[in-house]
């Protein structure tokens, strides 16, 4: 979607403080394409003011009361997978910045440089893109290099071997009997499998598998 002067994108920006809202809000409104719509001061009230208002963004700050902005993001990123969601955070932290990743988060804005930066993560998030700081860039190159050190594979498949030979047979439109049959394992195993497949790739049904095995090249389309 096209966001301008005439279709701003809408906001929804949760902190606890009133002060960094209004300041926050300021940058943010000023802006052409962007407006919020909606503030809350802690997680809990920001996944109830995203259900009011479906904002096209959601900003919000890791330390809140009732509810952390990391909760309030992954219970939005599993009611709006795809809702962006920009952690604006005081915290030059790289445990805060991974856990962000791993409940959603598109990006990581720190505070201390959020008139130079925000703006820019905002419209990076709204296009579907990454947005990271310097510092977390460094980080992510150096879990990269430490996991290549101890021997893992940082760029491996989410799933397991056994997993991706199912996916594959799934994806051409075999039945659970003749995978089953093939593999020399029971229908139910290849059930449990396909069961497995769906909640670790977060894909609802057979259609969505095969989009899957054809992006990673499993199969052709």
């Amino acid at each position: 979607m096209t966001f301008d002067a005439q279709n701003p994108a809408t906001v929804l920006l949760a902190d606890d403080h009133a002060l960094v809202r209004r300041g926050v809000r300021l940058i943010i409104d000023n802006e052409p394409d962007l407006q919020v719509v909606a503030e809350a001061s802690d997680g809990a009230e920001a996944i109830e003011q995203a259900r009011a208002h479906l904002p096209d963004l959601a900003i919000l700050d890791i330390s809140m009361p009732r509810m952390t902005g990391l909760q309030a993001a992954r219970e939005l990123s599993r009611e709006r997978p795809d809702l962006p969601i920009l952690i604006l955070t005081m915290h030059d932290n790289e445990e805060f910045f991974f856990e962000a990743l791993k409940v959603g988060a598109s990006g990581y804005v720190l505070k201390s440089v959020a008139d130079r930066d925000l703006i820019e993560g905002c419209r990076a998030a709204l296009r579907g893109e990454p947005f990271l700081y310097a510092g977390a860039v460094n980080a992510l190159i150096r879990n990269y290099l430490d996991q290549v050190r101890r021997g893992a594979d940082p760029t491996g498949s989410p799933i397991t071997p056994r997993e991706e030979e199912i996916l594959k047979l799934v994806a051409e439109g075999r039945s659970s009997r003749e995978i089953a049959d093939l593999l020399v394992i029971s229908p139910k195993t290849v059930e449990r499998h396909r069961a497995n497949l769906l909640a670790k790739l977060g894909l609802k049904d057979r259609v969505e598998l095969t989009r899957y095995a054809i992006r990673t090249g499993l199969i052709q389309a």
